[in-house]
């Protein structure tokens, strides 16, 4: 797709949503369709190489969270040459739409799927539940799934009470409950913080042997974003893609958290909890020697004077 290359360059941000919205067909349609799906759903598709990504995203996380408002599998169109079929929901709708469904359905009856040698769905949040329910259209795919959801079924998660409005929505039709969407995938992987009780449960729910889980312990509930920021989501995706997303493989490319003011931010929390001061100000220290650090610079100085090391210093002056 070399002759495409300035097309998928084309930044989308700041337009209004109308015009976002139609530009986005227009690109999709210049290399591959543009399909509504309903009032809240549509597809778009982009065709390259024999590798297809299916991600599940929301228009309000494209536009905030590329800087060209762009779908995030046109980086991968643009970086490796992969095919890319996005979902796109206007908010969170857990993809539950009798529109959804038949879209899969066909895709499925017209062999869609099929012509390509590797499948790999992605989402996070209601979108990595999307993800994983509806993995189950391409026996043999891979998923990676960022703090997904199983159900939001009352009578299977009534504990989760983050998404009270849902609960009427039926979760026990087509596609209905992920985990069990996964038994025909090849593999899944499930991204989660344990410290975060609720993403936690619902991870549990996704034990099977096909499925491995990535403690993401002290990143917190917006996974999605900070791996963005690190730059490493699109690497995961691909050694994902390649079969190569082992617990040592992954451990290496999560070790760019260690500059990750979140992630670092989240440590300093669990080690001041925990009365550990010494070990507080030797974070602390360490961060600051890597660049500005206005956060943990104040914390150091509050340390410090809570220790009494300031009084000391000045004395010996």
């Amino acid at each position: 797709m070399q002759d495409a290359d300035n097309t998928f360059d084309t930044p989308l941000a700041n337009l209004p949503k109308g015009e976002w919205l139609k530009k986005l067909a227009q690109i999709s349609e210049e290399h591959g369709f543009f399909q509504p799906l309903g009032k809240r759903h549509f597809a778009t598709f982009v065709e390259d190489e024999p590798t297809l990504l299916v991600t599940f995203e929301t228009i309000q996380g494209i536009r905030s969270l590329s800087e060209t408002a762009q779908p995030l599998g046109w980086e991968m169109v643009k970086g490796v040459g992969w095919s890319h079929l996005c979902i796109v929901s206007d908010g969170d709708t857990w993809f539950r739409d009798s529109r959804v469904y038949g879209y899969f359905d066909r895709l499925i009856d017209d062999g869609f799927f099929d012509a390509y040698e590797n499948v790999i769905f992605y989402g996070a949040g209601p979108c990595a539940y999307a993800a994983a329910a509806f993995s189950v259209a391409a026996p043999g795919a891979t998923v990676v799934a960022i703090q997904p959801q199983a159900t939001l079924d009352p009578r299977v998660t009534e504990w989760d009470d983050r998404f009270t409005k849902m609960r009427r929505t039926d979760f026990n039709n087509r596609y209905g409950y992920a985990p069990d969407m996964l038994d025909a995938a090849d593999h899944a992987y499930v991204l989660y913080d344990p410290a975060a009780t609720l993403d936690a449960m619902h991870a549990a729910l996704f034990t099977r042997p096909n499925v491995t889980k990535f403690r993401l312990r002290n990143m917190g509930t917006s996974i999605q974003t900070e791996l963005l920021e690190m730059q490493v989501l699109l690497r995961i995706l691909a050694k994902a893609s390649a079969g190569k997303l082992t617990t040592t493989g992954f451990a290496k490319i999560f070790r760019a958290r260690r500059d990750n003011r979140n992630y670092l931010r989240n440590v300093l929390a669990q080690v001041d909890v925990r009365g550990r001061t010494k070990l507080a100000t030797m974070l602390c220290e360490a961060v600051i020697k890597r660049g500005k650090a206005p956060y943990f610079a104040r914390r150091l100085l509050q340390l410090k004077s809570e220790s009494g090391e300031d009084d000391v210093q000045q004395s010996n002056q």
